[in-house]
């Protein structure tokens, strides 16, 4: 696998005006995603996780949204300058996207035949009849049987995961460098769930096709992902290598969300859960975004904001004070890659 970046994001700041002023959804956040790698970025709701992949895909409305980057490139293309135009033939045929809930994102109105033939023949030059044909080829690539007969229905008379599943296809439709998926498994069984990340870890092997995964979910991450990005309140407060991050994180967020995933091993004491609430955008001007929250802070945390900070591992980054003083003060970082 090639270690080229495919995508750079570096100092990405985003905010939506509320009332008279800008409220910041993501603050500074830099990182790459390279050739063929699936990526997991992970963090509760509001850390800015979906805000992140819509910027990406340029979908953040310009106003109320407000977008600041030194650089958003993909493939070496400068993403910030785009025209709508533009955009449009990059998205959904070289940068796809599934999004969380497929029955939000598939019309009520058209059979899943229609809505993958328009997707397809948007972007290439097909025939209806190939289009058609295309459509069958994908179906059966993303694991669903009596592809044909699927192509007739509409999307209430699928199951989630069979909706899921189309998401995918419709996604692949054009072979994209780039995947984004949303929290694809969020409303899914677990076992439904299983077959879903089975399914893009394979279409990753297959088609070498790049992949972010934004979930709340570590088992998930685990599951699938190489590299890992933790996310807090706008801000990312923890990256690496997958397996370092599960084995030893450093960050005190990043070990409240191992420590809040139970425990199948039959244990009877009461589940973990990190004390407090992510704080509104825009209430914390100084200090650490976590301290109030954090069993590891001191009174530094909350007068000083904590930079990236490199660590041992090659990649692993943390945003905590505790690794700021002694021999890792001369270790910080503006950009992580």
């Amino acid at each position: 696998m090639s270690k080229d970046p495919i995508l750079k994001i570096k100092d990405l700041k985003v905010s939506f005006l509320s009332g008279k002023k800008y409220v910041p959804a993501v603050d500074g956040i830099s990182f790459e995603l390279k050739e063929g790698e699936i990526l997991g970025i992970v963090g509760e709701s509001g850390s800015g996780k979906s805000v992140t992949s819509l910027t990406t895909m340029g979908l953040i409305p310009i106003p109320p949204g407000k977008i600041e980057a030194e650089e958003i490139s993909f493939e070496g293309k400068d993403l910030t300058s785009l025209s709508e135009k533009e955009w449009r033939k990059i998205r959904g045929n070289q940068i796809s996207m599934i999004f969380q809930e497929p029955m939000t994102s598939l019309n009520p109105l058209f059979t899943i035949g229609n809505q993958l033939i328009e997707a397809i023949q948007l972007h290439t030059d097909l025939s209806k009849k190939e289009a058609n044909l295309r459509c069958i080829e994908l179906l059966k690539l993303v694991g669903i049987p009596r592809a044909e007969g699927i192509l007739k229905e509409y999307p209430h008379q699928l199951s989630g995961g069979m909706r899921q599943r189309v998401m995918i296809a419709m996604a692949m439709a054009c072979n994209p460098r780039m995947l984004i998926a949303d929290e694809p498994t969020t409303a899914l069984d677990v076992t439904i769930q299983a077959q879903i990340l089975a399914l893009m870890k394979n279409l990753n092997k297959k088609t070498d096709t790049s992949i972010i995964l934004i979930t709340h979910d570590l088992g998930v991450v685990a599951e699938i992902c190489e590299r890992v990005i933790v996310m807090y309140s706008g801000q990312i407060v923890e990256q690496g290598d997958v397996r370092t991050i599960l084995k030893n994180p450093q960050h005190p967020y990043t070990k409240g969300l191992l420590k809040s995933v139970p425990d199948l091993r039959g244990k009877k004491e009461r589940l973990y859960s990190i004390p407090g609430n992510v704080p509104a955008p825009g209430t914390i001007n100084k200090g650490c975004q976590f301290a109030a929250r954090c069993s590891e802070a001191f009174s530094q945390c909350f007068e000083e904001s904590p930079k990236l900070y490199k660590m041992e591992k090659d990649g692993h980054v943390v945003r905590c004070l505790l690794h700021s003083s002694g021999e890792r003060s001369d270790k910080h970082v503006g950009v992580t890659s």
